[in-house]
């Protein structure tokens, strides 16, 4: 379980909506995620979870509702009462407190590990090149590849470059940290490798956010397990109440063809 460490990292999602081309993804989603809170999300294809990890940080719009981080908007600002979309540079700055790692790592090829982990607080200026060179290698070394920071992507198996995004996204030092189906493209030997990563971050305080077909890994490490299906949350509570004693049919449903 988690441990808070500086009391931020709040998320507080309120009656969320988002279409896609006329189709209602999210559906009223209301959802608060406690600063040091692990939660894993659920649901089956097509449920929504992606997206709803998407609007945490303005990847995705929402269409009505509201998302904060600490009490802030990430990509809109309340003016007279009304929300106004920021531009892209602001954006882009209160995003960096909200880390994502994605399913596809989306490395930059043509960069190192090492370059690909200091690139962002070199370009935000948030760090000279020497001290954004320090901070990645300390974070190679916490993923366990400190002897790969010279590799480029296309020499690092799927398990390892996984784990250089997961530097990469906490080189900002955010206060969030989300992850969409993080061992999904991954072959079964490397997932592991991955997970261990993630419970070594639940153990420090950071708030997590992670989309997850692992169902043995979201019982081990998460706080709160939210299960959606077809852009509502159907039910949520402890890993205990909702992996094992879920109340709700659909759950009952979903757990019984996922575990077999």
């Amino acid at each position: 379980m988690s441990v808070v460490t500086d009391g931020r990292g709040l998320v507080e999602i309120h009656n969320v909506h988002k279409s896609f081309h006329g189709v209602e993804v999210l559906k009223g989603i209301d959802l608060t995620v406690h600063p040091g809170e692990v939660v894993a999300l659920l649901g089956p294809s097509g449920s929504g979870k992606s997206t709803l990890l998407r609007t945490i940080n303005h990847l995705e719009s929402v269409d009505a509702g509201s998302v904060t981080v600490d009490g802030e908007f990430i990509g809109y600002e309340l003016r007279h009462g009304k929300l106004h979309e920021l531009h892209e540079r602001e954006i882009l700055q209160r995003r960096t407190r909200v880390g994502i790692v994605f399913q596809n790592f989306h490395l930059f090829p043509h960069l190192t590990a090492l370059e690909n982990v200091t690139e962002a607080p070199v370009a935000l200026k948030r760090l000279s090149k020497d001290n954004a060179r320090e901070l990645a290698l300390g974070l190679l070394d916490r993923v366990g590849l400190s002897d790969k920071a010279d590799a480029y992507p296309r020499q690092l198996s799927g398990g390892q470059q996984q784990r250089v995004a997961i530097a990469r996204a906490l080189a900002l030092k955010p206060q969030v940290l989300l992850f969409d189906e993080p061992t999904s493209a991954l072959d079964p030997e490397l997932v592991g490798e991955v997970l261990d990563v993630i419970r070594d971050l639940a153990k420090l305080g950071t708030t997590l956010v992670i989309v997850t077909h692992e169902i043995g890994f979201a019982r081990e490490v998460a706080d709160r397990v939210v299960f959606l299906d077809q852009g509502r949350v159907i039910e949520q509570g402890t890993p205990q109440e909702v992996l094992e004693r879920p109340r709700h049919a659909r759950t009952r449903e979903f757990l019984a063809k996922v575990l077999g």
